[in-house]
């Protein structure tokens, strides 16, 4: 991929990274990507376009709104920059441009819009989810893993998560983890292939565990501290997206010799 593809690449992560902005915002609540237009939290005067620029009229405005001077969150640059990141690394693993990076980016937007949504709300919102399985669904008939492992993938990420589910709150009474995880396991299933699903699985548990010593150990909770388990189910899926086969492919490796 040149120079200028990959700074096409974070350009285009950044402008999809303010619409996923708004998605954060507004699908928890159940409202309208369309409509109204983006307006201040605080005052809800119209924001103009020279101040919806990403992450460079957040700069220039030194985070605060223009009518009000109220502070904007630092979400909104956070989520486009980390976007465009993202979006030109993908680039990077996936040189040629084509269906497959375009499956890969579609992909990766729906996990950063995920994971900050769920560490914000502690909610999927299904919109992202169910929709993200139909659009995973639809890119496999043209780009890998292939339609019949993409099914099987959403299929045995959805009975994985409801498995483990029921077995927890048989045991304990409790649901270890809400249906909206199940959802996006399905999901990332679907774009990734069945495969990757034990993969994905293990890194995100083990990512879970350790973040969940680690509060406790501060003090800031205990290990029946409720975490976002979508925030380390989208960062595992990333980087299986990236390594996974290569991971995998190492580990089958090790168990022939």
């Amino acid at each position: 991929m040149t120079p200028p593809e990959i700074v096409i690449a974070g350009v285009f992560g950044l402008m999809i990274g303010s619409f996923l902005n708004v998605c954060i915002a507004r699908l928890p609540r159940g409202g309208s990507l369309m409509t109204p237009a983006s307006t201040c939290p605080s005052c809800g005067r119209l924001i103009q376009w020279r101040d919806n620029i990403p992450v460079l009229s957040y700069l220039l405005l030194r985070g605060k709104c223009r009518q009000c001077a109220a502070p904007i969150s630092m979400r909104y640059p956070l989520v486009e920059a980390v976007t465009a990141l993202l979006f030109v690394v993908q680039a990077l693993m996936e040189p040629v441009p084509g269906i497959a990076l375009a499956s890969r980016l579609v992909f990766t937007a729906l996990l950063v819009a995920l994971a900050v949504t769920d560490l914000e709300t502690f909610r999927l919102p299904n919109a992202l989810t169910f929709g993200g399985l139909g659009i995973g669904l639809a890119l496999s008939l043209f780009t890998p893993p292939g339609v019949v492992e993409a099914a099987l993938g959403a299929a045995l990420g959805a009975g994985l998560l409801l498995a483990i589910r029921w077995g927890w709150h048989r045991a304990t009474g409790t649901d270890a983890m809400g249906l909206g995880d199940v959802k996006m396991l399905a999901m990332i299933g679907a774009f990734l292939g069945w495969a990757q699903i034990f993969l994905v699985l293990l890194l995100s548990t083990f990512a879970g565990a350790v973040i969940g010593i680690l509060v406790t150990a501060s003090g800031r909770g205990s290990m029946q501290t409720k975490l976002p388990f979508g925030v380390f189910l989208a960062i595992a899926a990333f980087v299986a997206s990236l390594f996974g086969r290569a991971i995998l492919d190492w580990y089958l490796g090790l168990l022939i010799i």
